[in-house]
């Protein structure tokens, strides 16, 4: 279980967190939502060890994990996959997924079938260039490259901007499957309200830098929500 609590965070002199605490549990997606600019992206990125976060505590599994860098937080379980994708356009398909070994044992690299059972795309397209594919299909090998790392969190950061219908509705396959299959816990950031609506089994809305609510999915009605999310 990946645990946050009383998180503060500033951008210089500006404060961007004010004590945001939350919980995600594997088996469950928590769904972060809320305006733009209310500190969803910040809290991810504290999480992932992509900024310094100023007071407060992460732990996994009980474990502080203790202001880690980026990649001391993937080789301890945290995968992350960006807004923006961060695909290395140069590289082919198969050389982006082999990225996330990093985090691996040397025994243990090599790219699982299942990858390529999840988004059949990237199999067709293992030797083409990421700067060659669709929107869609580097948001899919995104994805994918933070499984490679075996995460027991996987944070997604607007996993729907700028994708076609069809994708959306894989890429929301997938996240399901991950759920269902209970070992992975979902910290999930989206704008597109149904997606996340539909997906959520706990429901965080932040404002200004601090919850404004934290709820199971089945008791907030979808009115309430969509009140919530456009303050």
């Amino acid at each position: 279980m990946l645990s946050v609590e009383n998180l503060t965070l500033h951008y210089g002199a500006s404060q961007i967190l004010h004590g945001i605490s939350l919980t995600a549990r594997p088996g469950a997606v928590t769904a972060v939502m809320g305006t733009n600019g209310v500190g969803k992206t910040s809290l991810l990125k504290a999480i992932a060890g992509r900024h310094p976060y100023t007071d407060g505590r992460i732990t996994l599994d009980g474990a502080e994990l203790n202001h880690l860098g980026a990649a001391q937080a993937a080789r301890a379980g945290i995968g992350y996959v960006p807004q923006g994708r961060e695909v290395f356009s140069l590289l082919t398909v198969a050389e982006n997924l082999e990225t996330g070994f990093a985090c691996l044992p040397k025994s243990e690299r090599a790219i699982p079938p299942r990858i390529y059972d999840l988004f059949p795309v990237l199999a067709q397209m293992r030797n083409r260039r990421g700067g060659d594919l669709s929107g869609g299909q580097q948001q899919q090998l995104a994805i994918a490259r933070a499984l490679i790392t075996r995460p027991r969190v996987l944070l997604l950061d607007e996993p729907t901007e700028g994708i076609q219908p069809n994708i959306i509705k894989q890429i929301g396959e997938v996240i399901a499957l991950l759920r269902d299959e209970g070992e992975i816990a979902i910290v999930l950031v989206e704008q597109y309200f149904d997606f996340a609506y539909q997906l959520a089994d706990h429901l965080v809305v932040l404002n200004r830098g601090e919850v404004r609510l934290s709820e199971s999915a089945a008791v907030v009605e979808r009115e309430r929500l969509l009140r919530e999310v456009s303050i």
